[in-house]
């Protein structure tokens, strides 16, 4: 059974975006690791940007649980999710590694 977060509306997504955004934080906050996330991010977004846009364009997929605000022709939550995704990544590879003591050099 799922919990149906769907009673936040047209905040759902935005809402999960912020909440996830924050788990990232505290990974990165963990492992010091927000210059590498920052650059990681950098490098991704305009392929992240382009891929979504160009998705959205020919309907590939739609997402009914968002505010309907748009910037550059995409959600805004779409946004949010492409800062946050290479944030996760990086977050949690930084803290498994400081975690386990690993050395990568």
């Amino acid at each position: 059974m799922t919990l149906d977060i769907g009673v936040l509306g047209p905040y759902t997504y935005l809402v999960t975006e912020v909440l996830w955004g924050a788990v990232a934080l505290c990974l990165l906050w963990y492992a010091d690791a927000f210059r590498a996330a920052a650059r990681t991010t950098l490098v991704l977004y305009p392929f992240a940007y382009l891929w979504d846009w160009y998705t959205l364009e020919v309907g590939v997929f739609a997402i009914p649980l968002r505010t309907g605000v748009e910037f550059l022709g995409i959600p805004v939550e779409e946004h949010l999710f492409m800062l946050v995704v290479p944030a996760m990544v990086v977050g949690t590879h930084e803290s498994l590694r400081r975690y386990t003591g690993e050395d990568d050099g």
